[in-house]
């Protein structure tokens, strides 16, 4: 089998696919051949040193989500069988990168998919989906008529959001700094916004943040949903929230800077983090899990795939990625 693995920290270069033994399940583990495997910004900061608390040390494997079809099956393993589809759960995830083209897995640590789900989406759904899902609705329980702001919103975590939101009957506000991308996004039936918004303006527009207040009627924003989260902008996110409001931060995008938080203190308004850790083990895990399967496989849920890479060609994948011009999910097909 082949794997990726991450020779030092560094650019793209520190990446060489390599081949390993074949794996042979314990006696509650079953091999999963992935079909796929989702890319997020997580892979690389790892690659470049940014996020240690994840991946540890080089040498390691990069990944954090997979999915695929069980292929072999350990002797007490009772309720998975050879050619069932599965996901890997956070918690198998957790103990290896899932750049590779099989797993080892104790068998409580898949989920099996239904019917009705394309087998390149196997290894791209969970993340961006229960990382929405998570905060904006076991954590936040976003109401009908509230409003939602989605900056990134080309992400696929946006873009999840943004159905989830109009699912529960929000209204949903997308956010980009890119002016090519606006139309791109209106014509994405995933990107469910109800209005997007530019904030990389020139000096003769009108600051992106009035465009906000007006389309809320000067109320503000109930709830940001955001990875950026930094310096000017997080400044003027806090001045852009209701009465009440709440920015749930769950990414590392953005430039530190200095912040003025007070408004917060009249606003009764609060910054919260959001990690996937924090649903692993608890019962919203598994909810969210069958919640997020069933709405892709009833065509409730999608995902806008922005482009297929091979294992062997995941240097190329991680360079298209940092351009940043993708709307979607990048995935690699082992």
């Amino acid at each position: 089998m082949k794997q990726v693995v991450v020779r030092a920290f560094g650019g793209v270069e520190t990446m060489d696919v390599v081949n390993v033994d074949a794996l042979s399940p314990g006696p509650n583990e079953v091999v999963v051949r992935l079909k796929s495997v989702g890319m997020n910004q997580a892979d690389l900061m790892a690659r470049r040193g940014e996020y240690r608390l994840s991946s540890g040390e080089p040498p390691f494997t990069p990944g954090i989500e997979g999915g695929g079809v069980i292929t072999a099956v350990g002797e007490s393993v009772c309720d998975r069988s050879i050619g069932q589809r599965v996901i890997l759960t956070l918690g198998a995830v957790a103990k290896q990168g899932t750049y590779r083209s099989e797993v080892l897995v104790a068998a409580e640590e898949t989920v099996m998919v239904p019917d009705g789900i394309d087998d390149q989406l196997l290894g791209a759904l969970w993340l961006p989906f229960l990382t929405a899902w998570g905060a904006l609705v076991w954590r936040q329980n976003v109401q009908p008529q509230q409003v939602v702001m989605l900056p990134a919103a080309s992400s696929s975590v946006a873009i999840a959001a943004s159905q989830i939101v109009k699912q529960r009957g929000g209204i949903t506000i997308g956010t980009t700094t890119s002016p090519e991308k606006v139309e791109t996004l209106r014509q994405l039936d995933a990107a469910q916004y109800d209005h997007i918004v530019l904030t990389r303006q020139s000096e003769t527009d009108k600051p992106w943040w009035r465009s906000v207040k007006q389309l809320t009627q000067g109320k503000g924003v109930d709830v940001i949903f955001d990875p950026v989260a930094a310096g000017e902008f997080l400044h003027t996110e806090i001045r852009l929230l209701a009465q009440g409001g709440t920015i749930w931060v769950y990414g590392l995008l953005g430039t530190p800077g200095t912040v003025d938080v007070s408004p917060l203190i009249r606003k009764d308004a609060a910054i919260r983090g959001w990690l996937l850790n924090f649903v692993a083990g608890t019962p919203a895990e598994q909810a969210g899990y069958q919640h997020i399967l069933e709405q892709v496989a009833a065509e409730a849920y999608s995902l806008p795939i922005a482009g297929r890479f091979s294992l062997d060609d995941v240097r190329e994948a991680h360079e298209e990625m940092e351009l940043g011009q993708h709307v979607g999910k990048y995935i690699l097909q082992p």
